[in-house]
């Protein structure tokens, strides 16, 4: 399971961004994606997870500001970034944060390990 993520760049406070992100491999399920940020000198922080059954959860610091959508059949998240501020400044990294269900090979693997991108840079200037 590879995620790829992509979407980030630069933005002025205020302004809006969309990140998307597309799993690939041969992919049965992935109950949980979201999206976790890392801030530069900052542990890596969660920010929105949607289930294929559509809870949601948004982390406070982003909650009535970003969107979290999915296609499920498109193996596909994405983030809707509005009312961007500089503290939003980060590398966002899409995640299957409770693992997958995939094929390999003959085998069908269920897999609770995290699955993360590689990452995509959202800076939001002042």
């Amino acid at each position: 399971v590879q995620l790829q993520a992509s979407g980030g760049g630069l933005v002025q406070a205020g302004g809006s961004l969309r990140l998307s992100c597309v799993a690939s491999g041969v992919i049965f399920n992935i109950d949980v994606m979201g999206w976790y940020r890392q801030a530069p000198g900052k542990q890596r922080e969660f920010v929105t997870s949607m289930s294929s059954g559509g809870i949601i959860k948004y982390a406070d610091s982003v909650n009535g500001r970003f969107t979290i959508s999915r296609d499920n059949a498109k193996k596909s998240v994405y983030l809707q970034m509005n009312s961007l501020k500089p503290e939003d400044t980060a590398v966002y990294y899409c995640a299957a944060p409770k693992g997958a269900t995939y094929g390999q090979g003959d085998t069908v693997i269920a897999d609770g390990e995290p699955k993360w991108g590689q990452g995509t840079l959202v800076t939001v200037s002042s």
